[in-house]
């Protein structure tokens, strides 16, 4: 399934930093290289994939907004690679993201589907077995 596309990419960071970080071939960089771009967001879909299929059943009927943001946020940082530095608000908002379907996995965070929240794992009763008493008040009667 595919959290974001290229588009909101754009949307959210701008097509010049999409240009710099995907055109390898002109110099200077002038267009957005689909082939980059869709690797990065096929990476990012796998980590999200990867995290939330711990809760979900997966493909989800819908894509929450906050999965294109998380999505946006991971394929950035994959754009970055190497040169994306410790403090940078890319390196911030990827290690955010990761923390917050990490969050997901644990079931600290519902993602709503469809405006429902959804049914909750497991449940079911406790069954415990153990051997006859011993002492009853009729083995101990008279003492």
């Amino acid at each position: 399934m595919t959290y974001a596309v290229k588009q909101d990419l754009v949307d959210r960071f701008g097509a010049t930093e999409l240009i710099q970080l995907t055109d390898r071939t002109n110099m200077p960089p002038s267009t957005i290289d689909d082939v980059v771009v869709g690797r990065a967001l096929a990476d990012a879909d796998g980590v999200v994939d990867g995290y939330i299929g711990k809760q979900y059943k997966l493909p989800l009927s819908v894509v929450p907004p906050v999965l294109v943001k998380i999505a946006a946020d991971l394929a950035r940082y994959y754009l970055h690679g190497e040169a994306a530095d410790k403090d940078s608000i890319v390196s911030r908002n990827f290690a955010a993201a990761i923390a917050w379907l990490k969050d997901v996995s644990k079931g600290l965070i519902l993602i709503e589907e469809q405006g429902e929240p959804p049914e909750q794992a497991g449940g079911g009763a406790i069954k415990t077995s153990a051997p006859n008493r011993v002492f009853t008040r009729d083995t101990l009667r008279g003492y």
